[in-house]
Parts: structure tokens; sequence; C-alpha cells
């Protein structure tokens, strides 16, 4: 497994506006981990509640804790490293990459699927690409992946535990564009985001319920879950069974990308397709295409040479980018009668 995970690392490193990790195996990470153990000590979550059945966060209440910050300088950008959290037993390294120069710069989160763990946001040649155009990045993981895997069996990972994954992770792209906008300088008008895999499908999960995205790249997302988990053989086929039960299905069909593609509320979307791509079977991209909404732009990759081509050195970033800068500007505040002076009394 761990010379497969090799194999496909090198063969995936593609500057897709990101250096992607395009993991084509469905096995669970090798580092054990399991619920989250709260600390007798620590009382800083006691009210921390949280509904997996919705994406949305209004039935929901995750308390953010004060974050701990390490800042990196380099000649053209910094790269402040972030411990952010809000449940008990799972802080988020949450990573913010701004280029020097630009006062409020466009921000893009980059979400990438299970099991792309953190390593990509800590390789300069990344952090040049995503900063050089004048666009701040950030980046975290998604649930139950990298350093957020740990206290739980071997047994329980992102796929057995799908709902938590799913749910966790959406609300988590909320919770840190709640962050974002209360730093102050970043502008948060023109946040887009570039998602992989589970990444993409979790990210169109939160921009259907959260209208701050305003521009969407999602490339192979997984949904449909009924089929994708029968048929994608990124599902271990020893698993398989478990999660083809009703009740499992019942679980996450709440959180099924299908049907929250329609509702995504991102002004400019545009869904990308390797149709080589093994892990969504054909017949489910294409129902995922089908769902995209009126306007949206489609993007087709027939192989790997061709997709490559279209990633290379951040040639993807130029769509999102583009479509970034080209939103306009937000309306002023009504500006506030005046009153005509009062005349005193005598």
């Amino acid at each position: 497994m761990s010379n497969l995970l090799s194999l496909n690392f090198l063969r995936a490193i593609a500057l897709a506006g990101a250096i992607l990790l395009l993991a084509r195996s469905g096995a669970a990470q090798f580092t054990p981990a399991s619920p989250p153990i709260a600390d007798p000590n620590d009382h800083r979550f006691e009210s921390v509640r949280e509904d997996w059945t919705s994406p949305l966060l209004t039935g929901s209440h995750l308390l953010p804790v004060r974050p701990v910050v390490f800042l990196t300088d380099r000649p053209h950008y910094t790269v402040e490293l972030l411990q952010l959290q809000w449940r008990w037993g799972d802080p988020i390294d949450l990573y913010v990459m701004k280029p020097k120069g630009v006062k409020n710069p466009p921000v893009i989160l980059y979400l990438y699927g299970y099991p792309t763990d953190t390593e990509i946001f800590k390789r300069d040649e990344y952090e040049d690409l995503v900063t050089r155009n004048g666009f701040a990045a950030v980046g975290f993981v998604t649930a139950l992946t990298g350093h957020r895997y740990h206290d739980r069996p071997m047994k329980q990972w992102f796929l057995s535990e799908l709902q938590e994954s799913l749910a966790t992770s959406a609300h988590d792209v909320q919770m840190v564009l709640n962050y974002l906008a209360q730093r102050g300088d970043l502008d948060m008008n023109r946040v887009g985001m570039f998602t992989q895999g589970s990444g993409a499908s979790i990210a169109i999960l939160a921009s259907a319920v959260d209208p701050r995205i305003k521009v969407l790249e999602a490339l192979d997302p997984w949904g449909d879950w009924p089929a994708w988990i029968a048929t994608s053989p990124f599902v271990p086929a020893e698993e398989r069974a478990d999660y083809v039960k009703p009740e499992f299905l019942k679980r996450v069909a709440p959180l099924d990308p299908l049907d929250w593609l329609p509702k995504i509320q991102a002004k400019k979307f545009r869904l990308d397709t390797e149709l080589f791509d093994a892990n969504t079977p054909k017949p489910i991209q294409e129902k995922l295409r089908a769902a995209v909404p009126a306007g949206s732009k489609l993007e087709l990759y027939k192989n790997e040479d061709e997709f490559t081509a279209a990633f290379i050195d951040g040639k993807n970033l130029q769509w999102i980018q583009h479509e970034l800068q080209s939103l306009p500007e937000p309306a002023a505040p009504p500006a506030a009668a005046v009153s005509p002076p009062q005349s005193q009394p005598h």
C-alpha cells in the first residue's frame, strides 16, 4: 500500500493551483486514530453541539478558541501556520499564505481529497505558486485526515465515518470563513475555493449553504452515495458490505453532493472531470455533470497528458483568479441622511 501511494504521489504531482496528491486507493490511513478523547481538565468545549445531518451550521453550536500562530517570512510572501479549534479533540492546522505588497488580497481556499495531508502546504514551490499573482491562499485538510486522524481504532477512517467526515468538514469550511472574515486583512468579497475529490464534495455542500464562496472549482467530486459506494474501486472490497447497508446509506443521504449541486450559491462554478479517473465511475460522473447549475463551466480531461498540460505551473488557476477579479465591487452602503442644523431656542 505504501509503495502504491508513493507511486500515485509521483505520477499525480500537478501544479493545479495546488500540487495535487490524487491518491488512487481506498485503504485507510496508517496512523492509528478514534473518537476524540476530551481532556477532563479542559472545559472549553462543554457547550459544543454539532448536527451531522446537515452542512448548515444553524443546528450546531461550535466554540472557536484563540488560535495559536506561527509566522514564516519569505521574500515575496508570508506563511502563517495557525492552530484553530472549535470542538473537542480536533485542532485544525490552517495555513494562510499572503503575497507581500498587496493590501487585502482576494483569497482562495484549497481543500484536497482524502488522504491528502498538510505536507502539500509546506512546499516552497507551492506557496510561491498560489501567491504569485497577488492572491492569498488558505489550506487545511478534511476531518479524519492527516493530523486530524488520531485516537481511533484503525477500522474507523474517513469512509467508515463518512457522515462525520462530510458534515464536520462542511462546518469547518464555514468556521474557517468566519475566522478569515474577522482578521480584516483579506478581501472577503472575493473568496474562491479550489477543491478536489472528497474535498470537492465537501465544498459543494458548503457552497450550497454559504454564499460567501463566490467562485468554486471542483475537480472529480465524489457523490451519488448509493451508487458510488457500491461501485467505486476506492471503497475497500472487504468493507463494502458494511457501507451499502440501509442504515449507513440513510446517515449519508442528507449529505449527497449530487442533491446539493443544483443549490450551490457560488456566482461562478466550474466542474472539472478526469474522464480516466476510476474513483468515480463514468455513470456517476455523468450524473454529477447533469446536476450542475445553469451557466456553470464544465472542463473534461480525456487522459493524463491533457490533464497535466492544463494544470502545470498553475495554468488552471487562471480561471478562478480571473473570475474573482471580475466580480463587481460590493455596493457601498447608503449614505446616512444628514439633517439640517436645528435652530436653537433663544
